[in-house]
């Protein structure tokens, strides 16, 4: 599995256990899905899910980045992009 994939899945976990979700698993969370068209995610709950993951990556999110981060995959790449800042 790659770093992205690996990425995903774990983005996936926390988007799925923040918004307590059922009938999915990270596995099957679609990764291209449009957080707020499609899944109902609002400005609070992408908050508290950017918080999540910048504790669970130690990375620092920028409130100006919050409109842009609308799915799965997008969140793994700005995740992986923020890892190589490092």
């Amino acid at each position: 599995m790659s770093a992205i994939e690996q990425t995903i899945i774990r983005v996936a976990t926390i988007i799925i256990n923040e918004l307590k979700l059922e009938d999915v698993t990270p596995e099957t969370f679609n990764p291209d899905l449009d957080l707020v068209d499609e899944v109902g995610i609002d400005s609070m709950d992408l908050a508290t899910i950017a918080l999540s993951i910048r504790d669970e990556f130690a990375i620092r999110i920028d409130e100006d980045d919050y409109p842009k981060l609308t799915t799965v995959r997008i969140i793994a790449e700005y995740i992986g992009d923020k890892l190589k800042e490092k």
